[in-house]
């Protein structure tokens, strides 16, 4: 089963795009094999044991970073690009969440990021990186 905590700062939003989700899962009958939940980001040193993968709101790149200087994350950590956190659609999030765990698999380092998407901000996709030449 692949577990994945989607954090934010306060929460509002991602919360109830992470109960959408959670709905979604249930609707395809996923329960199996995702498993997601929503946790403030002050939260992730104390949740982290409990997931794979945390994927964070674009917003909290400078705690992320700062996070990482202070401790050490034993999961891989992932910035969602901006148009993919405004999308939130399940299928995209759970391709990226098994890619990057893959990578921090080979290059064990946080918070992980697909070849080329090194400055978040400039990342204009809105479909999990592996779909992007699909779309085109």
């Amino acid at each position: 089963m692949l577990k994945i905590l989607i954090c934010c700062g306060g929460g509002f939003s991602s919360s109830y795009v992470t109960e959408r989700m959670k709905k979604e899962v249930v609707e395809k009958g996923l329960q199996e094999e995702v498993y997601l939940e929503f946790y403030p980001f002050s939260l992730v040193k104390e949740k982290e044991a409990d997931f794979d993968i945390i994927m964070c709101c674009p917003h909290l790149k400078i705690y992320v970073e700062r996070l990482l200087q202070e401790t050490t994350i034993s999961v891989p950590i992932y910035l969602l690009p901006p148009k993919m956190y405004g999308f939130m659609q399940l299928g995209e999030i759970v391709a990226d969440a098994k890619d990057i765990i893959e990578i921090y698999r080979t290059f064990p380092n946080n918070p992980v990021h697909f070849p080329g998407e090194e400055k978040l901000l400039r990342i204009t996709r809105g479909v999990a990186y592996r779909n992007v030449n699909k779309k085109r």
